[in-house]
């Protein structure tokens, strides 16, 4: 959509609108098309971004002919229009992913790009990691692969290295890398355990102690978004230690939240429900799969797409008094009868 209003707006005095953020930019852009009026302006943005629009108003001539659309559609019809543009808009976010190669990951960094993020894809698998940035870039879109291994601190410190020097300190970072072992509790092994905790907790936590550092050492504000899970509060067989890391995740995201929101650093988690990607849609197909399906309120199971909304929210500023929350996206599973 930002494109289009590209396309279709032309503002006046190009030359002294360089200097506006980009969220004030597109919400001219916005305005010109519907009402860009100074005072509907001013009743439609969030206080932060009043003075700026103002200003922005006064050195472009924006707001100044359809004024007599303001009344027509209102300003609270228009009010939810320009924040649906500025407030959950991530264009020109950088953006760090763990896991993307496959799955949940993957399909964040293509959500993402394709709402102009620049986005830093990191994984095991160097060959997935350059089919995903070319099929960004190939849709318009920035994106840098970089081979990380979270259970390494070291890897992680040179994959950071690599981003900051690409394009700067990150703006985001998803936490999303896991694992998961499938055995009864009896028959888990000392390496099995180690597998799935180092993965998804240690994993976590190493990668977002090394991106907090980077950002309080630039003064800069950022949103961590961790992947638990619903079996963080509710649990099946045979997933002890996945279940006891996503846990023990979701408790880290708040203890996270705590100590570093005076460093305007936000930490939350998206905690999604069955959702069915290429690794478990086979299974979905099966009987004990339909069970499990039957178990969900909404009787469905969930899409990738399903968690853009969550995702979206806590990676643009509409989150910006969100910190130590966790999202439940899961048709209804966490509230379902026992």
């Amino acid at each position: 959509m930002v494109g289009f209003v590209n396309r279709v707006c032309r503002l006046k005095k190009q030359s002294r609108v360089a200097r506006f953020p980009a969220n004030i930019r597109t919400a001219a852009k916005v305005f010109s098309i519907v009402s860009p009026r100074p005072r509907a302006a001013k009743v439609a943005l969030t206080s932060p971004h009043r003075r700026r629009w103002c200003r922005f108003v006064r050195a472009t001539g924006a707001g100044k002919d359809y004024s007599r659309h303001a009344k027509l559609i209102g300003y609270h019809a228009l009010g939810s229009l320009v924040l649906k543009f500025v407030m959950f808009d991530v264009g020109g976010k950088i953006v760090l992913i763990t896991g993307a190669s496959s799955g949940l990951g993957r399909h964040f960094a293509l959500t993402l790009a394709a709402r102009g993020a620049v986005v830093s894809v990191t994984a095991r698998r160097s060959e997935r990691l350059r089919e995903l940035v070319t099929e960004i870039e190939a849709a318009g879109g920035s994106a840098l692969g970089v081979n990380v291994d979270v259970t390494d601190s070291g890897s992680i410190a040179a994959a950071l290295d690599e981003v900051c020097e690409w394009r700067g300190v990150p703006q985001v970072l998803v936490n999303n890398a896991g694992t998961a072992t499938t055995a009864r509790a009896i028959d888990v092994t000392e390496a099995d355990w180690d597998q799935v905790v180092d993965t998804n907790l240690k994993g976590a936590w190493l990668t977002a102690q090394a991106y907090a550092k980077r950002l309080i050492a630039a003064s800069q504000a950022g949103s961590i978004i961790n992947i638990t899970s619903i079996t963080a509060y509710r649990v099946a067989t045979g997933i002890a230690p996945y279940a006891a890391s996503k846990a023990a995740l979701d408790q880290l995201t708040r203890s996270l939240a705590l100590e570093w929101a005076r460093h305007g650093i936000r930490v939350n988690a998206i905690a999604p429900g069955y959702v069915e990607t290429e690794i478990n849609a086979g299974y979905f197909a099966t009987d004990a799969g339909q069970a499990v399906v039957k178990r969900i309120p909404q009787r469905r199971i969930g899409e990738p797409e399903d968690l853009d909304g969550a995702l979206l929210l806590l990676a643009s500023d509409a989150s910006r008094y969100m910190t130590g929350t966790s999202i439940v996206v899961d048709g209804g599973h966490l509230v379902s009868s026992l």
